[in-house]
């Protein structure tokens, strides 16, 4: 049988993996596909290739396509997630000089305390913090708003953020243009790796099990080309599998750190995978469970719950209606085309699609056609739920 040719978008992160593997470990084969791919130097870049058809699907930032739904970003066509590829992977880092002054007012960086932490940063740095993020429309941006203005802190408008794409972040830190970063690994950890930055927290502590990454692609594209997009779901399904298996690292790692893919050190994607984090020069190690996850308690399911969280909290800082917000992001979060591409595999599907986010305090099992679903815990860190049909959810 001919495969069908299908190119793909992404920026040079770890949690491009899935899509990556996908080609490489010979899952889009199984399913008649070919992959290619085209690394792009930005979100913004890679967002207006997938808009306008220089790519069939994309490895994008979960809150894209719902901020485009929402009517930002610009006129584009609408996109939609046909699955989540990767849930948590993001850390926050601060400059060396800033690391310094959190110590010496006491702080003990000990990657857990989101709380602490957060109240360090702040006011050690005394002026307004300069903090990059590499979009705007990201969870990136989402989990600090999120963390600081439930800290008290006015998030966004009491920060600078400026946006720094993945690859820059380091040199960013290093040429003094911001104090502190949050990012997606390896990119973090690359800041360390130079002398750069120190690492202080990862997002999984201010949000245990966040949605990071999906599957995107056009909406015109789906109804067209629905079963296409099945094929690629599975393929790029099959690959999380095979990434969340801890055997399947050394191969992971060594195709991950090529020249033409990541291009970085095959110890700090090993790391990485394994949530072994060197957070600073002096060599100290924090160990991350689920310090990023491909597959395990459902991480590739697009819970409609997870884009109505996204949804509430941009309607809520930009003055929209959260309920009419909330009521759109659902709909571009796909469950139907994942349940019905997964349909006929060993997926364990969950009985509902959508939940209380932040409700789960240790891993416990879901309703499920196939009875083997569990899901991991959730939780916020200040212990908030949301509920996305409640009344006055926060």
């Amino acid at each position: 049988m001919k495969k069908v040719e299908l190119t793909v978008g992404y920026i040079p992160l770890l949690d491009s993996a899935p899509l990556l593997m996908a080609q490489e470990m010979g899952f889009a084969a199984q399913e008649g596909l070919d992959l290619s791919f085209e690394k792009a130097p930005s979100w913004s870049s890679l967002r207006d290739m997938l808009a306008f058809g220089r790519v069939d699907a994309a490895h994008m930032l979960a809150p894209v396509p719902v901020a485009l739904s929402l009517g930002l970003g610009g006129a584009l066509p609408p996109l939609h997630a046909a699955m989540t590829t990767s849930v948590n992977g993001n850390v926050i880092g601060v400059s060396i000089s800033l690391a310094e002054k959190m110590r010496s007012n006491g702080a003990t960086l000990d990657f857990r305390d989101a709380t602490s932490i957060g109240h360090a940063m702040m006011t050690s740095k005394g002026a307004r913090l300069r903090i990059g993020v590499p979009f705007p429309f990201s969870m990136h941006a989402e989990l600090l708003y999120y963390w600081l203005s439930a800290l008290g802190y006015a998030a966004p408008q009491g920060l600078e953020i400026r946006t720094v794409p993945p690859p820059l972040m380091a040199n960013a830190v290093a040429s003094g243009e911001i104090d502190a970063f949050c990012v997606g690994e390896p990119w973090g950890s690359i800041a360390v790796e130079r002398g750069y930055g120190e690492l202080i927290l990862p997002t999984s502590a201010i949000w245990n099990f966040a949605p990071e990454k999906i599957l995107a692609m056009r909406k015109d594209w789906i109804a067209d080309r629905s079963e296409l997009a099945q094929r690629l779901i599975r393929a790029v399904w099959r690959a999380g599998r095979w990434l969340s298996d801890p055997d399947s690292h050394t191969t992971a790692t060594e195709i991950l750190s090529r020249k033409d893919v990541l291009n970085v050190s095959r110890e700090v994607i090993d790391r990485t995978l394994s949530g072994q984090l060197i957070v600073n020069q002096r060599g100290e190690e924090r160990h991350v469970p689920n310090f990023i996850e491909f597959h395990k308690g459902a991480a590739t399911f697009p819970w409609k719950s997870q884009a109505a969280w996204i949804a509430r909290r941009m309607a809520t800082r930009l003055g929209f209606e959260p309920s009419g917000a909330m009521s759109t992001a659902r709909d571009v979060f796909r469950t139907d085309l994942y349940r019905k591409a997964l349909a006929e595999t060993t997926a364990a599907l969950p009985g509902a699609s959508e939940k209380v986010e932040g409700a789960i305090d240790q891993p416990e099992p879901a309703a499920s056609a196939k009875g083997s679903l569990i899901l991991e815990r959730d939780r916020f860190f200040d212990g908030a739920v949301f509920d996305p049909y409640a009344e006055g959810c926060s």
